[in-house]
């Protein structure tokens, strides 16, 4: 794990932990935005926590900071991914909020290689002064923003088998002979992450044209 000031402790697993439960509860729900959770804790007291609204907005930082008052200054925020450090709609970033509130020390677990954070949220932080540590539970992490990263780095929905579609955004229907590249691709305009299809004759075809995940 990268660190800056204080060490992880095993406190620190259990709260992202948490942070991690949060997120997965929302996955399907907040795309185009991938899901993320976030737990605010002062002293070995949970202020307050939240996770991505349905919809992508607004982020977990946003609903969690006004939920622990002004009790956050001081405070530690767990965030399963990277705060933004800057935002598309010129809001203020997550990471911005975050620093202004007082918060003096962010776990983050996952970095965000998206154009609006790509280490601009971290950078930001630390240059307000907060203590910043990346990569605790990334693994663990890893599955909340699988479908996002693959959208920014391919243009297209992650597709993968599922036998009941939970924590999907939706099912990828499409005739197995279809152009689906050009599906795909117009799912993830459309702001698609991450679909899914059961065994068969489609699963096959995109399997086949290497546009399924195993």
């Amino acid at each position: 794990m990268s660190t800056s000031g204080k060490s992880a402790s095993g406190d620190d697993a259990v709260h992202m932990r948490r942070a991690i439960d949060l997120a997965l509860a929302s996955m399907g729900e907040t795309w185009p935005n991938p899901a993320v959770g976030c737990v605010l804790v002062k002293d070995g007291v949970v202020l307050a926590e939240a996770a991505t609204a349905p919809g992508g907005r607004p982020h977990a930082e946003e609903q969690a900071v006004p939920a622990a008052g002004e009790a956050v200054k001081g405070a530690t925020a767990y965030v399963t991914l990277e705060p933004c450090g800057a935002r598309s709609s010129g809001r203020k970033s997550c990471a911005h909020f975050l620093a202004e509130a007082g918060v003096e020390r962010v776990v983050i677990a996952a970095l965000d290689p998206s154009p609006f954070a790509s280490g601009r949220g971290t950078e930001r932080l630390r240059q307000s002064g907060l203590t910043v540590e990346t990569g605790l539970l990334a693994e663990e992490a890893a599955v909340l923003c699988e479908g996002f990263l693959h959208r920014v780095e391919t243009g297209r929905p992650m597709v993968r088998v599922s036998h009941d579609g939970k924590g999907f955004d939706g099912r990828f229907v499409a005739a197995p002979r279809a152009d689906l590249t050009t599906e795909l691709n117009r799912l993830g305009e459309a702001g698609y992450t991450r679909l899914w299809t059961q065994e068969g004759e489609l699963a096959d075809a995109l399997r086949e044209q290497g546009l399924l995940t195993e």
